[in-house]
């Protein structure tokens, strides 16, 4: 039977270093639906009564569709089948209906996943909220970002984050995507009141997603360059404004999404007809669709007690969990934030008369970063109401998630959703780690991992601290310190807890090893081994003051902002400090009682800094004395802005090894300019600098110049060239605190490519060194002329 069109093709394609065989090359790309099979596809969503979405939803389904003939009848109810054709799957407590059909891959957006969500990362997520409709839950949610640079930004981010962590690109450039990517339609709102976007985002399926567009790219792309190339598919060369003569926002951006597959499908046709086609065309043909499986319906089970708004959310995210905890496995710390909000909201779904449901949802809601710890005063209320910083939400969090009761509930259902039969205390704590520091976690994510090391150890889950307390709100923790020790024991939960949270997400206080006993405390070493939750546990003893104090001194510095300089110092390259900051250096202290600001200092007046040795000699202070051993103390306490070591059997920081560095090059303060962090660049402004590194060769240089003038612009380019990449490693070292943990600062891949170019461009100049030194010595040789020769010869 004849056909217009050309069957398939299979190319062999170089990928790299390797040959691939791509199968089933389209000979031509699918057209844009057309403006009324967009109508089709929204006319029969409206008629179709379990899938209930806005226009503006229907709209962007419809757009991203390369079927919308076949979505149409999958929508159309019949008499045997009010809800079409559509694929339904029962999840726990709800009921989805999905469409199956293929997608443009420029309009698919990347969601949320806890994969994400709980990773160092400098771009914060959106808050997430249902959409519902008469009181009934919706197959859509809301992603609420502060602005469109926030939109931009975050799905930047998550496509360079997939790809550092895993690629396929190989696999799709040889035969597609070829399982279905779980997507939903999503509502993008803004805090500056830019008009909302309707889009299709991923669920499940973003590193298949960020593959395709690697597989865009090429293969000599790098992973930033990936990035840019979606965000910009998908949002435009910048903020695209609002055009008058279009409907708004999203028409715009869906228009400039269209001019940009009309582009490629050029680009792809000219391939196509010429003589021999080839990777360009692989890459476009196999990137181009995606298959896709969309939510479009929602149905909660009768009985199901979570509110509407929460129900699709909680419905996609059990068919993620699914996967993702039990097979296809996620890193320990994504399961274990997906483990706890899942178990939360199974007891708000249970209705338990002893709890509040809205006083759930609102712990929920804290938890997962819904509701801003500006709105913990209003959340908890009471007078005084609680301040409303971050260390205080952590307070009142655990406060919650730890009642006897609702203890016990909760590591039920998180046994169940993992699997097990006994959950220990310390099992449970570890599921705390990734809510606790998630309002600091990027600032903070040079210790992360110690961090979340010391949750995995019992955190601050004390004996005392599981039995139940209600905190008690204060500005100062030190006001505590007398009721606790008289007996009060909300105040030294108090103190138990805020001071506890605040030495683990500063690294003072971590699940020790063996190789810390007999350190010096400066690098780290403890008197004793102890577990955390022992060590907050002995710190708060009612008769413990020395410990009470240490807790709430720890407390009141915490700031949620950075690191202080106990744990990783920044270090001065130019003799006055590295903060540009009015404020006073972030640095914890020891605590003696005997001073009448409780701050210990040394013979010179100067206020002693706190190690980890100092918390858990704390703890058991008459245990510590026995156990003191003279190397324990006799290293001086460093002066502020020095580094100090990385403990818990981590290499140190580059940052730490930058400033090691910086300490054996010698510094004039008094002639030094004021260099604001991260400002390392000799040459002015950085991007001047790598402008001038980037330079093929002297800027003046006329090729009618003499061959010696010309070498001596091509030195000056040289020594401009080698500066300028060693501002820009400074720079990139500066930086890497600051980056979020889903990335190395350069991809080793990178690295490996780096360090062939520069021992290539070491042994150039070794051998012109050779040659000079070789060519001197021979000029030379003979008698040396002395200096009245020389004044002779004038």
């Amino acid at each position: 039977m004849s056909t217009d069109t050309p069957p398939p093709l299979s190319l062999d394609v170089a990928w790299g270093r390797e040959t691939i065989r791509v199968t089933n090359v389209s000979s031509r790309l699918p057209a844009d639906p057309t403006d009324g099979q967009v109508e089709q596809v929204v006319a029969a969503g409206r008629a179709n009564r379990s899938s209930w979405l806005p226009d503006a939803a229907w709209n962007a389904i419809a757009r991203a569709t390369t079927r919308p003939e076949a979505l149409a009848v999958q929508l159309k109810p019949t008499v045997d089948e009010p809800s079409g054709l559509l694929m339904i799957e029962h999840v726990e407590g709800a009921t989805l209906r999905s469409a199956v059909t293929r997608v443009l891959l420029s309009e698919l957006f990347p969601g949320i996943q806890p994969r994400t969500g709980m990773e160092v990362s400098e771009v914060s997520d959106p808050q997430v909220h249902g959409v519902t409709h008469e009181g009934r839950p919706g197959a859509i949610v809301r992603y609420h970002y502060e602005n469109l640079e926030h939109l931009r930004n975050h799905v930047w981010q998550t496509i360079h984050a997939t790809l550092n962590i895993n690629s396929y690109a190989a696999s799709i450039l040889t035969r597609s995507v070829t399982r279905n990517l779980i997507t939903h339609p999503v509502e993008i709102t803004f805090e500056d009141g830019t008009e909302p976007v309707h889009v299709l985002a991923v669920r499940d399926g973003i590193t298949r997603l960020a593959s395709a567009w690697a597989v865009l790219a090429g293969h000599d792309a790098d992973l930033a360059d990936v990035a840019t190339l979606a965000t910009n598919a998908l949002l435009g060369e910048g903020n695209v404004p609002g055009a008058p003569t279009l409907s708004g926002l999203g028409e715009c951006l869906a228009t400039a999404r269209a001019g940009w597959r009309q582009g490629l499908r050029k680009e792809f046709d000219e391939e196509m007809n010429g003589t021999a086609p080839g990777l360009r065309a692989a890459q476009i043909a196999q990137s181009y669709v995606v298959p896709a499986q969309v939510s479009v319906g929602i149905e909660g089970h009768d009985g199901r007690v979570l509110s509407p708004e929460d129900i699709f959310d909680d419905a996609i995210r059990s068919v993620l969990a699914s996967v993702h905890v039990e097979f296809q496995q996620w890193d320990p710390a994504a399961q274990n934030l997906e483990v706890i909000t899942r178990a939360l909201k199974r007891i708000i779904q249970q209705n338990d008369p002893r709890w509040n449901t809205t006083e759930l949802q609102s712990v929920y809601g804290l938890a997962v970063g819904r509701i801003p710890v500006k709105e913990l005063p209003q959340t908890f209320g009471g007078d005084p109401a609680p301040p409303a910083t971050a260390l205080w939400r952590a307070v009142y969090l655990i406060s919650a998630l730890t009642q006897p009761e609702f203890l016990e509930l909760l590591k039920d259902q998180a046994k169940a959703i993992k699997g097990g039969k006994r959950m220990s205390i310390k099992g449970f704590s570890e599921l705390l780690g990734p809510i606790i520091d998630l309002p600091w976690r990027a600032k903070k994510k040079l210790v992360t991992k110690q961090a979340r090391n010391a949750w995995n150890n019992g955190g601050v889950l004390t004996n005392d601290v599981t039995q139940g307390w209600i905190p008690v709100p204060t500005e100062d923790f030190t006001t505590l310190v007398a009721p606790a020790m008289n007996g009060d024991n909300d105040a030294r939960c108090t103190l138990a807890v805020a001071g506890g949270v605040a030495l683990i997400a500063d690294k003072l206080l971590t699940r020790n090893v063996g190789s810390s006993l007999g350190t010096v405390k400066e690098k780290g070493g403890v008197p004793f081994r102890a577990d955390v939750y022992k060590v907050v546990e002995g710190l708060s003893h009612r008769t413990n003051e020395l410990g009470l104090w240490t807790l709430a001194l720890a407390a009141n510095t915490f700031r949620g902002d950075g690191l202080p300089q106990n744990s990783v110092a920044k270090q001065s390259l130019t003799g006055k400090g590295t903060s540009t900051s009015d404020e006073p250096p972030y640095v914890y202290f020891k605590v003696d009682l005997d001073a009448a600001d409780h701050i210990a200092r040394d013979a010179a007046g100067v206020p002693e800094r706190l190690y980890e040795w100092d918390v858990v000699a704390a703890s058991a202070p008459d245990r510590a004395a026995r156990l003191v051993t003279p190397a324990a103390t006799v290293a001086p306490p460093p002066i502020l802005g020095t580094s100090v070591r990385s403990t818990d059997s981590e290499p140190a920081s580059a940052e730490g090894r930058e400033g090691a560095e910086s300490n054996n090059t010698p510094s004039d303060p008094a002639n030094a300019e004021a260099v604001p962090e991260g400002a390392l660049f000799q040459y002015g402004d950085p991007q001047e600098a790598m402008n001038a590194a980037a330079l093929p060769g002297p800027r003046n240089a006329s090729p009618s110049a003499p061959p010696s003038q010309r070498a001596a612009g091509h030195r000056k380019a040289l020594e401009l060239s080698v500066q300028g990449a060693r501002d820009a490693l400074d720079y990139l070292h500066a930086l890497e605190p600051e980056v979020g943990g889903h990335t190395p600062i350069v991809p080793v891949s990178q690295l490996d490519e780096l360090h062939k170019l520069l021992v290539g461009i070491l042994t150039d100049v070794e051998n012109l060194r050779r040659r000079s030194v070789e060519n001197r010595a021979l000029e030379h040789i003979g008698p040396e002329p002395d200096e009245s020769q020389d004044l002779a010869l004038d």
